[in-house]
């Protein structure tokens, strides 16, 4: 090798890591963006007013239109460019964040989350394609790794930083602020991507599918929307034939989505990856797995803060010891375990993280409205550790085996199904937490309200065990050694095309 092509060699390099930094930096954002805004969920309702059903939108709706969009998101950065569509997702993300800090009542806030949801919808699924072509498979369990690190530093830093601005009350603007910090990371990303990231499309052209985006758009609002406002509105007969009706719309998707495969070869789902069994089984734990999380952040935040009546600050410092688990865990399961153990490590992690739930259960039932920060320790740091064995991994796993040109469209199915999990578990909420809530306890005085509360978080945790035990019997139809990147040699056998990476420089392909 020549002396101008080590240093065009070492230039590129640079410029990839400088790139990945980038787009993790969005993922974070977008990370921080849906924890930061559980904690500070009872100022809102006291600031504006809101009702629960708004309250469930704020976070909900958010899920909702992140969800609905995401498949659509990956299929325009593989048609129109990634870089193009990270770049334009990011751009209405800041803009939806400043709406959002400035919102004026809870329907302008409500509206301003449904556009930062779509928003992130183009940005988040470019942030898995960028890595997929950007690094060679050998490289990308050690990203990977690296992702999963960043999972676990979004889980701290969101309740932390959201606690933090909620309780400074920063110019006496409340809650507004855990909005507006995402201006300048989005300006700096913005500016940054620009000159870093390089572009990267599908090799061949493809077609944005219309009438698929509008059947997955409905199927999903069918589905989650009477979840949702279910409760408020006492349970109506057309919520449950609306839930019922999704199904037809999503088997109508199906069907839709095979004739375009066949007509012109452009689906917005492509259907042939669902014959790939570790993508497979995959989404089905991403999707179950989303439920749970769904579920548990927001009751944990709601029997913390109005249950227990503890400060934003004292329950994002309680969930701190929760964070650093899971960021540990996560770097350690890509890195050693899986390597060694295959799907067992993910095995171990749903069982772990129930053990984490049911320790939850017995403390809150044990210990009451008395009980210390100190003492959730334990619950949590089990429960920690047994996500950060699922989330790193398992995005390696599911992507492992994809080709190459379907990068934007796989990925943007891994991040639709954990988003229409998390939605489904929000709107599964009003049922598994307040559906036990007796409205004449919530009435009565402060002991009794904590106590209902205390009632209804061991309830939704109940249900959360279930889930994980669901999700413990899926992982059997995971590879029971997810193939590895481990050799450089061996590495391309991870793309069945056996072709470059696409629009990347030569020093990038190996």
């Amino acid at each position: 090798m020549s002396s101008h092509d080590a240093v065009t060699e070492a230039a590129t390099d640079r410029r990839r890591w400088i790139a990945l930094a980038i787009v993790m930096t969005a993922a974070f954002m977008d990370l921080v963006d849906a924890t930061i805004v559980n904690i500070a969920i009872p100022s809102i309702e006291r600031d504006l007013g809101a009702s629960f059903g708004a309250i469930q939108w704020i976070t909900a709706g958010y899920a909702l239109a992140f969800a609905a969009g995401l498949i659509t998101g990956g299929r325009l950065g593989d048609i129109y460019g990634r870089k193009r569509l990270f770049l334009f997702g990011t751009a209405g993300f800041t803009v939806a964040s400043a709406l959002c800090g400035f919102a004026a009542n809870s329907e302008m806030l409500v509206a301003s989350r449904l556009l930062q949801g779509a928003a992130a919808a183009m940005m988040v699924p470019q942030v898995l394609s960028i890595i997929h072509v950007t690094f060679p498979a050998h490289e990308r369990g050690k990203v990977f790794g690296m992702f999963g690190a960043i999972i676990g530093l979004g889980a701290v830093s969101g309740p932390l930083l959201g606690a933090l601005l909620t309780q400074w009350n920063i110019a006496g603007l409340e809650w507004r602020p855990i909005f507006l910090i995402n201006l300048p990371v989005g300006i700096a990303g913005l500016l940054l991507g620009r000159k870093f990231i390089t572009e990267s499309k599908a090799p061949k052209a493809l077609r944005l599918d219309l009438v698929g985006v509008l059947l997955v758009t409905l199927a999903l609002l069918m589905l989650i929307y009477p979840l949702t406002r279910g409760r408020e509105l006492d349970w109506p007969l057309w919520g449950h034939l609306c839930m019922a009706g999704s199904l037809a719309v999503f088997g109508a998707l199906v069907a839709y989505e095979k004739y375009k495969t066949r007509k012109d070869g452009s689906p917005l789902v492509e259907l042939s990856l669902f014959r790939v069994k570790s993508f497979a089984a995959g989404i089905a734990v991403q999707l179950t797995f989303g439920v749970v999380m769904g579920i548990f952040f927001l009751v944990w935040t709601l029997y913390m803060q109005i249950g227990l009546g503890w400060s934003p600050l004292k329950a994002g410092l309680t969930g701190v010891p929760f964070s650093i688990a899971v960021s540990a865990a996560a770097g350690l399961s890509v890195q050693s375990l899986v390597p060694r153990f295959g799907r067992k490590v993910l095995q171990a992690g749903a069982l772990t993280m129930a053990a984490g739930v049911l320790l939850y259960i017995w403390e809150a039932g044990r210990y009451g409205t008395a009980i210390h920060s100190w003492q959730m320790i334990l619950p949590l740091v089990v429960m920690g550790l047994g996500m950060g064995l699922i989330v790193a991994p398992l995005t390696d796993a599911v992507l492992s085996d994809v080709p190459r040109e379907h990068a934007g469209s796989a990925s943007g199915l891994i991040n639709t199904t954990g988003q229409m999990g998390n939605a489904l578990g929000l709107g599964l909420v009003s049922v598994v937490f307040y559906g036990v809530i007796d409205e004449e306890r919530l009435a009565g005085a402060p002991g009794e309200v904590g106590a209902a509360f205390t009632d209804a978080f061991q309830n939704a945790l109940g249900w959360a065990v279930a889930v994980l035990a669901g999700i413990f019997l899926v992982m059997f139809a995971l590879p029971a050694k997810p193939k590895q990147h481990v050799e450089g040699a061996d590495a391309e056998a991870d793309d069945p095309a056996g072709e470059p990476m696409p629009h990347q420089e030569p020093a990038l392909t190996h």
